[in-house]
């Protein structure tokens, strides 16, 4: 990888990335094409990885940091790992124990010694013994860099002569032990297989701690790969090849396995705040100006959409580019309404995917869908009620006429918990958080802040401490999602705040977003590894579901989540004092989103309405509207609801198109790719770019089968 990356918080085309440009870096420098994925120190392993590493042509995966478990012992320690599309690659956890440690210890370090108590520590703490009898030593000092010691080296040499009644050392890299143990333990039928994700009982708050950091992160991501996309349309200008390398590398290395999960010293976040605030300002420049030229539809502006599905979604328009109270364009006209901060906001339908949609500028009246009473409030969608606290104390979702919010916790609860761990304050969230706790009610105002035909919100502002909390709560017209728009000035330290809702939805698992797919886990702790699970990762949305109906949580920067006995939480603000004392006590931005649905998520549109949230469509001015000759088109679309095109790039060597796709509903599927232009050749590659077949040629629309949770990429050559 370009650097020991965390594994929970980066998306999966960081991933993709890391080996893209570690890969590069090994082969360039080294002539090396590296094979074992060495990641000692990470705070948990995401179920992607393991078929992200075949693709990217990497063959094995060492940790040690899994032997840290709060509660339980993974039970092996070499075995196969299989991810949620069933790629398996080979793992090995190292068993080197630490300095002076007690032989019946299961805890493992990268820091190891090659005295002859630590190298049969080794050899006791190892699991397999029965199809394996060689263990890996990883030896010197390594959080500090110091490396092996003159006394280390020594110890390994009288060793490696034989000892009785210790093991023989060997010295030897990474790859010559993997390479030998492979072959010694394939076909073995003793040999055991992990399934899903390596989820580690520790560091959970990792998920949350400087939130700051994570948003720039997720926004950073996501605006890269929009520009890869839009500088492919904007044919007339140079592709940015040097600026993007250079931006992706910022983004990797700002995913080390210490920055991005917020447990560095200040001096690192003064850092990467200039880094993010240079990268957002050249992405932009550069973006913006490729808008422009990409815009190429008839109309006095166009909304371009980057994500690959045609979408109905709200759009953010400039002041100046609005000179009537409507939009029309395509079949629908749709209104326009002024925001409380001078902007312009419209629902805007049939954007096509990949694409872009000319719109005019038309007056008409409207109806308004949406009526207020006092603090409650009637959509197509919903009624819902509202306390003098600006709690939600009633929702009713009209569709399915459920009450979405049962019990004691009234809905968007803000509250606040001791967040005191036993140790590693950055790093942990301890399962006793719960025992104190209180909620965030000194309501300083309520008030409606909008109200028209695209949208009622509702401005809330609340105080806790030294703390202010203002949300602007978001009901729409056209679209089912609640967006909670929050501002937080947070002073607090050792405060863990969340934002929780309580249904009585009955099932015993949830859905988790993560990179290419999703995962279910336990709502229950009906066994230590469930208990264990108390936090969890998720990217952009998280469900519960019962047959017929579900909620889901959807998000622009938050990763902690808690979903237990029918109680959806969301983890906004961690602020913990060690190793940077002040975490997390300055502003936050950031929105979540409730989203009631009917059917489970896969048919109430939960994916999709997280990546409207997470990358909105934009708003450009045609510049040059005499050169336009369509109303619209899509660069690329696919006729299956359930493939999401993730990635549209310019392939490495310069020559193509490179589009890589994924399923994400666990769906067996024979999808059609459209594209806008003839391909004279279209190739199947992996992640590396290399090619492995020929799909089709002379054509613009290709059919591929893709297997459930598979990633796919493609090398398109016009």
């Amino acid at each position: 990888m370009w650097l020991e990356a965390d594994c929970n918080l980066s998306s999966g085309e960081s991933f993709v990335r890391q080996f893209l440009y570690g890969k590069q870096f090994f082969k360039n420098e080294f002539g090396v094409d590296s094979k074992v994925m060495w990641l000692p120190d990470v705070f948990g392993y995401s179920a992607a990885l393991p078929q992200i590493m075949k693709l990217c042509g990497v063959d094995y995966f060492m940790t040690t940091k899994m032997s840290w478990n709060q509660y339980n012992r993974i039970p092996c320690d070499t075995f196969l790992w299989r991810g949620i599309d069933g790629s398996e690659v080979f793992a090995h956890m190292i068993t080197t124990t630490g300095k002076e440690a007690p032989l019946d210890t299961y805890m493992t370090t990268y820091n190891g010694s090659l005295k002859p108590s630590d190298v049969m520590g080794a050899w006791e703490r190892y699991q397999q013994k029965e199809i394996n009898n060689d263990v890996l030593i990883s030896y010197g000092y390594g959080d500090g860099g110091g490396g092996p010691t003159r006394e280390m080296i020594e110890m390994g040499r009288r060793l490696s002569h034989g000892i009785k009644g210790a093991p023989k050392v060997r010295f030897a890299d990474s790859r010559t032990y993997f390479d030998e143990l492979y072959e010694r333990t394939k076909g073995n039928k003793s040999l055991p297989r992990w399934v899903g994700e390596l989820y580690f009982e520790y560091h959970r708050g990792t998920l949350t701690s400087m939130g700051r950091n994570k948003r720039s992160n997720r926004k950073s991501e996501l605006m890269l790969q929009d520009l890869e996309f839009v500088s492919i349309l904007a044919e007339n200008l140079p592709y940015p090849k040097n600026e993007l390398d250079s931006m992706w590398e910022t983004v990797l290395l700002n995913q080390f396995h210490d920055i991005l999960p917020g447990t560095s010293i200040k001096e690192v976040y003064d850092v990467t705040k200039v880094e993010y605030e240079e990268l957002s300002k050249q992405a932009t420049a550069l973006l913006s100006e490729r808008l422009l030229a990409a815009a190429c539809v008839t109309g006095d502006m166009a909304v371009v959409n980057t994500l690959g599905y045609e979408r109905d979604d709200i759009v953010f328009i400039i002041p100046d580019d609005i000179t009537a109270n409507a939009l029309e364009g395509g079949e629908s006209i749709s209104p326009c309404q002024k925001t409380h901060d001078g902007g312009n906001i419209a629902y805007v339908s049939g954007v096509p995917a990949m694409g872009a949609l000319g719109l005019k500028f038309v007056d008409k009246e409207f109806d308004n869908p949406i009526s207020i009473d006092g603090l409650n409030i009637d959509t197509p969608f919903y009624t819902a009620q509202f306390d003098e606290k600006g709690f939600i104390s009633r929702l009713l979702h009209k569709e399915t006429g459920r009450e979405v919010l049962v019990g004691d916790i009234k809905g968007n609860e803000l509250r606040v918990y001791e967040d005191r761990p036993m140790r590693w304050d950055n790093w942990d969230i301890d399962v006793f958080h719960t025992e104190k706790s209180w909620l965030v009610d000194d309501t300083s105002e309520v008030k409606w802040l909008e109200f028209g035909p695209v949208r009622a919100t509702l401005l809330v502002e609340r105080k806790f401490l030294q703390s202010v909390i203002r949300q602007k709560i978001h009901f729409y017209a056209d679209i089912p999602r609640i967006d909670f728009e929050t501002y937080v000035d947070w002073k607090q330290s050792q405060l863990l705040l969340k934002a929780r809702f309580q249904t009585d939805i009955k099932s015993p698992a949830a859905t988790y977003d993560i990179q290419f797919g999703n995962v279910e886990r336990p709502t229950h702790v009906n066994t230590s590894w469930d208990e264990a699970r108390f936090e969890t990762c998720a990217h952009k949305w998280a469900d519960l579901s019962e047959g017929g109906y579900g909620v889901s949580i959807l998000n622009d920067c938050k990763y902690g989540h808690a979903i237990h006995d029918g109680v959806i939480a969301l983890t906004l603000i961690k602020s913990g004092i060690e190793p940077y004392p002040q975490t997390d006590q300055e502003e936050h931005f950031f929105t979540y989103s409730l989203l009631p649905h009917t059917g489970d998520w896969q048919t109430g549109g939960t994916v999709r309405s997280a990546h409207n949230l997470n990358t909105p469509a934009y708003a450009v001015p045609i510049a040059s509207p005499a050169d336009a000759k369509t109303d619209s088109f899509s660069y690329i679309s696919t006729n299956s609801r359930n493939v999401m095109i993730e990635t549209v790039k310019k392939a490495e060597s310069g020559e193509g198109v490179i589009v890589r796709v994924y399923e994400f509903e666990n769906t067996r599927t024979k999808t059609t790719m459209t594209l806008l232009n003839k391909a004279a050749k279209i190739y199947e590659v992996d992640c590396l770019e290399n090619r492995l077949n020929q799909v089709a040629e002379n054509t613009n629309e290709f059919t591929s089968e893709i297997k459930p949770f598979e990633i796919k990429t493609f090398e398109l050559l016009f």
